[in-house]
């Protein structure tokens, strides 16, 4: 399979979320709800059903749904931020603290364009 790269650089058929999606995983995606949720953002088995951000379906995780990384590569229509004018924004500080790997994926893409 392709990778799915996601409008911030994550790779979508890597993540989690996707993969519990794609085997059907129940046990694995009340897992995941337990390790993602917070006081502040609850997140419930059922949410977690993704077959990748940069699909027009209806099955995007929760998160996905309202990040604002990804509304902003839709209103833009690219394919991933890699090609905008603007890459990189400070919209993507906080993924590329947490994900380094989805800066490098990012770069990859910009320096090929």
């Amino acid at each position: 399979m392709d990778r799915i790269i996601a409008y911030c650089g994550l790779i979508c058929n890597e993540c989690p979320a996707f993969t519990a999606t794609k085997n059907n995983d129940e046990e694995q995606k009340i897992k995941l709800a337990q390790e993602w949720s917070n006081p502040n953002y609850k997140i419930e088995p059922e949410e977690i059903n993704c077959t990748g951000c940069r699909t027009d379906a209806e099955i995007v995780f929760k998160f996905c749904r309202e990040c604002e990384i990804r509304l902003c590569g839709m209103e833009k229509a690219h394919d991933n931020c890699a090609y905008c004018d603007e890459y990189p924004c400070a919209k993507l500080e906080p993924v590329f603290k947490h994900s380094p790997k989805s800066r490098e994926t990012l770069d990859q893409i910009k320096e090929r364009l």
